[in-house]
């Protein structure tokens, strides 16, 4: 076990009740003593859901340790179906309970229930959430579907019927999963394909019944699905797509292979590339100011390679880290980031991931709400790419990943805050001027800027709000900071470092602007 401040993922059970919770008519009773309920606050703070998860909680505490829990289980269980009169219960338990091995799995089907029970066997202490999520729908679709005849069925063409697929893998707490699913039935629309069953989001128990009367399953997030559909794969013959339509070449990429697969003629429209503003951007001669930008990239095993590629092969710029949490995907993480001829990060520590960030100095990150609040320590800027995520990343308004929209949405949110920054320096560069700071009126009769004195405050404040120096630290006077301002915002941070390290070095206990560029000749020699 790890004891730590902030965590990527949680423990397994919170994998399996973003399932239950993603689902209809399906309960899931969990063995858990008193203060695992927190669980509760992720559903309606953070997705603003108006109702609370499906979940039954034994919430045994530490005076019924010394009786019989089995009971305690077996009670809740039956409460909860005569309660809920779920289509299929899940069974569970918490990290905690765990310890005490009372099977509630098994005490649940020998009760004689008429419903579907599917026991859930997660390991709390080698597993984590998205490991426990992808278990968790694997299991349900595997107890609803074992039964079912793997005759061979006509084609959709010999059947004289439009080509059906399933959806699989988005969830509750996944990133944008739910414009994703919306932005990709919009375009399999387009291309006259249907969709069968979207699960687990929004899937009854009746609903993976139905999975099999797909031609298709499309694999949207590998970390929750893909375990799922190579079962069906193997055992109903139903075959899965392997591209995620994350950004403009991979959704190009992904009709291909799903036309592909459906045996359908691949339609020109899918080649053309005008189907986004992220590609005429890039086409544009805006772009060019932004072309080679270093961009370090963490997050999700699907989220990061996605943005891997799109900045690398839509965007122009140079990817100078790449990473991932999970290390279910380590294994496509690792050989992706060696083509870009980096070593992959694959770690759960987020104080490790930010010192790759101090590392690689780079202009923008993109990655987690972790990485958000790094590169904000940093003075970087960052776009969130992947969970886990804040409430302001579960946006009210369509906002998908995927698909012709989504690059869109990408292309705001990743290219805006490398614009702000340069607004942001240009004020800095030319607050200064005698135009901004000589009482000069603005054309509306104000005053257009402060007084030298309000200045040197501003710079006094910056200084004392910087400050992180210990004793044996270079102090920065004002000239040295009035001067290290004037410097672009992207490459200020790697200055200052380098500046303190030459203060050091040399013995000087003040950085002035002299040894800033005393600093300067060092590193240039």
């Amino acid at each position: 076990m790890e004891l730590t401040l902030w965590t990527y993922e949680g423990p397994p059970h919170i994998g399996a009740m973003r399932i239950a919770t993603s689902m209809k008519k399906l309960h899931y009773v969990l063995h858990a003593p008193q203060g695992d309920t927190y669980a509760d606050l992720l559903f309606t703070m953070i997705e603003r859901r108006g109702s609370r998860p499906p979940v039954t909680y034994t919430t045994f505490q530490a005076r019924d340790l010394g009786g019989d829990t089995a009971e305690l289980v077996k009670g809740h269980i039956k409460e909860a179906v005569d309660r809920f009169k779920p289509e299929t219960l899940l069974v569970g338990e918490s990290c905690t309970a765990e310890l005490i091995q009372d099977q509630p799995g098994s005490l649940a089907k020998g009760m004689g229930f008429d419903i579907p029970i599917v026991s859930l066997e997660l390991p709390a202490y080698s597993k984590k959430e998205n490991w426990g999520g992808s278990e968790t729908f694997y299991q349900i679709v595997r107890t609803l579907l074992k039964d079912h005849s793997n005759e061979s069925k006509d084609t959709w063409q010999e059947e004289k019927r439009r080509p059906r697929v399933n959806l699989l893998g988005p969830t509750l707490l996944g990133f944008r999963c739910r414009d994703d699913v919306l932005e990709i039935q919009k375009l399999l629309g387009q291309y006259g394909i249907d969709v069968n069953v979207v699960a687990p989001l929004g899937a009854s128990p009746a609903d993976i019944m139905r999975i099999p009367n797909a031609d298709v399953n499309v694999c949207l997030y590998p970390e929750i699905a893909e375990s799922t559909c190579i079962w069906l794969e193997r055992n109903l013959n139903i075959p899965f797509t392997k591209t995620v339509p994350l950004g403009v070449g991979a959704t190009q990429d992904f009709l291909k292979e799903l036309h592909e697969v459906l045996e359908m003629e691949i339609p020109q429209s899918v080649n053309e590339s005008n189907n986004s503003k992220l590609t005429w951007y890039s086409n544009s001669v805006d772009s060019n100011y932004l072309t080679g930008k270093r961009v370090f990239i963490f997050g999700d095993g699907t989220h990061a390679l996605a943005a891997a590629r799109i900045a690398n092969e839509e965007l122009g710029f140079k990817v100078v880290g790449l990473g991932t949490y999970s290390r279910e995907m380590a294994r496509k993480v690792r050989p992706a980031a060696k083509a870009l001829g980096l070593e992959a990060l694959i770690t759960n520590d987020y104080l490790e991931v930010e010192d790759a960030i101090k590392e690689t100095s780079p202009e923008l990150v993109l990655g987690t709400q972790m990485e958000r609040h790094s590169a904000k320590r940093l003075g970087i800027p960052c776009a969130v790419i992947s969970t886990p995520m804040h409430v302001q990343d579960v946006p009210a308004r369509y906002s998908p990943q995927m698909g012709w929209e989504g690059a869109n949405v990408i292309f705001d949110d990743w290219v805006h805050p490398l614009m702000m920054g340069l607004e942001e320096h240009l004020i800095g560069m030319f607050k200064h001027d005698f135009e901004f700071v000589d009482g000069h009126q603005s054309h509306l009769g104000h005053l257009g800027g402060k007084g030298t004195e309000n200045i040197n405050q501003g710079v006094k404040t910056t200084i004392s709000n910087d400050s992180t120096n210990t004793s044996s630290d270079p102090i920065w006077t004002h000239e040295g900071e009035r001067e290290l301002s004037k410097i672009p915002f992207f490459v200020r941070g790697k200055v200052r470092r380098n500046t303190e390290n030459y203060a050091r070095q040399a013995g000087c206990r003040e950085i002035n602007e002299e040894t800033l560029y005393d600093a300067k000749a060092h590193y240039k020699a």
